[in-house]
């Protein structure tokens, strides 16, 4: 890959959620993502396709997996990177978001990856700012390249997306990572399903054009990917559940649930897991399991998103 980059590129310069991407950008993301994977293989892991470029990474939530995937995927690409954290930065004094960035759009970064606790935050900045914002989870609207990974993770595997049961069970009701991978696997044309206690199954979800059950055994059966997301209790006003040693009886992940699924079944999870509570470690660390296959791949789908969205920023359409 050229220092100097070019199309192929996605039609806006901004990744803000999956929603509004169509097939064929999400094919692109993914078949680049192929290409990027195979730098990780190399004795010296680094291209110079973003030399000269700089990425600001903003967080204003807790990370691990995806701040450092990105920062590793920016490195890379021979990006100049800056992560800033919350805690270190001015918005402890009081500083607006829109302050915030415009300071450090003063000193000309082409991307800023963003995590915010807001849901539409990115959207917000996208309006205003020149360099092309990244959405790395907005409160609990999207997770872009969550699902994007996962995508990449279950075409790597399954081969393709279209015609799979994906079920996702588990906190839907506060989960970003769930309304990304709905949106992106129903227009990849998968059979989804959804699976929660009624208090964690949001509202509207059968406009979705998905299946709904309040049981993991219905949902499991058959599946070819059973996806389990955790209790996000940081996000919880109230009680959502009696307690976690019931919810993981009635719907926690165990192998003999898994059983019912498919032979060739792959169990994911995007991370950080709650062993006990919504997946039982027999099944977080057996044979099926590809969850630490996401967090390698993460890193290869964040370079693909970099690296396109470099390539829009020259033949910018939106």
């Amino acid at each position: 890959m050229a220092n100097s980059v070019a199309a192929p590129a996605l039609r806006s310069r901004h990744l803000l959620g999956i929603q509004g991407l169509e097939a064929d950008e999400i094919t692109l993301i993914l078949d680049t993502a192929e290409a990027m994977k195979e730098i990780g293989r190399r004795a010296i892991k680094k291209v110079p396709t973003l030399r000269g470029r700089t990425v600001v990474n903003l967080f204003f939530e807790p990370s691990t997996r995806t701040r450092v995937s990105f920062e590793v995927a920016e490195k890379r690409l021979s990006a100049d990177t800056l992560s800033i954290a919350t805690a270190t930065s001015s918005v402890t004094k009081g500083e607006t978001l829109i302050d915030t960035v415009r300071n450090l759009e003063a000193m000309a970064p082409d991307m800023i990856v963003m995590r915010h606790a807001s849901s539409g935050a990115p959207h917000l900045l996208a309006r205003t700012c020149q360099s092309a914002i990244i959405n790395a989870g907005d409160g609990t609207h999207e997770h872009p390249t969550q699902a994007l990974l996962d995508a990449f993770t279950i075409r790597e595997r399954k081969g393709r997306l279209a015609g799979l049961k994906v079920v996702i069970a588990g906190d839907l009701l506060h989960s970003r990572v769930f309304r990304s991978n709905v949106l992106l696997l129903k227009t990849m044309g998968a059979d989804v399903w959804a699976c929660a206690p009624a208090t964690l199954m949001p509202p509207g979800v059968d406009g979705f054009g998905i299946r709904t059950t309040t049981s993991i055994d219905e949902a499991v059966e058959g599946a070819d990917v059973v996806m389990m997301l955790r209790i996000q209790h940081e996000r919880m006003q109230g009680h959502f559940i009696p307690s976690v040693r019931e919810y993981f009886t009635l719907f926690g992940l165990t192998p003999t649930r898994l059983a019912r699924a498919q032979p060739d079944a792959i169990v994911m999870h995007p991370g950080p897991m709650n062993r006990g509570v919504e997946i039982d470690s027999a099944v977080a660390d057996g044979p099926y399991s590809v969850i630490l296959d996401q967090v390698a791949n993460g890193v290869a789908v964040r370079m693909a998103v970099l690296y396109l969205l470099a390539g829009g920023a020259e033949g910018e359409q939106s």
